[in-house]
């Protein structure tokens, strides 16, 4: 399986809000894309994190490359700070030891 851990930090209030309205539906698209495993999000100190398991890295590029997802890639710059990262896993992390690799 394939995992990605994202982590990013709206630069602002206004940009909160820029933030969420590309947010909530790149989440539902998640939910719903093909070869999607798992999908969670969460905040922690003010930095919204996602992990996602996918049944192949292929499965997770389509996703990143359509819809919702790619709109938000296009502003993330300009909104948000932040980092994703991407590996090849058998089992699917727990949120502390996706924080800490994430870190």
């Amino acid at each position: 399986m394939y995992v990605s851990i994202t982590g990013l930090k709206p630069k602002g209030f206004f940009t909160s809000i820029i933030f969420w309205l590309h947010a909530i539906p790149t989440l539902r698209q998640a939910r719903k894309a093909i070869g999607i495993i798992h999908c969670a999000a969460k905040s922690v100190n003010g930095v919204h994190h996602t992990i996602t398991a996918w049944k192949t890295k292929a499965d997770m590029s389509r996703y990143v490359a359509s819809g919702s997802h790619l709109r938000a890639t296009k502003v993330f710059s300009k909104i948000a700070s932040g980092r994703t990262i991407t590996f090849e896993a058998k089992s699917i992390p727990s949120w502390d030891d996706a924080l800490v690799k994430w870190e």
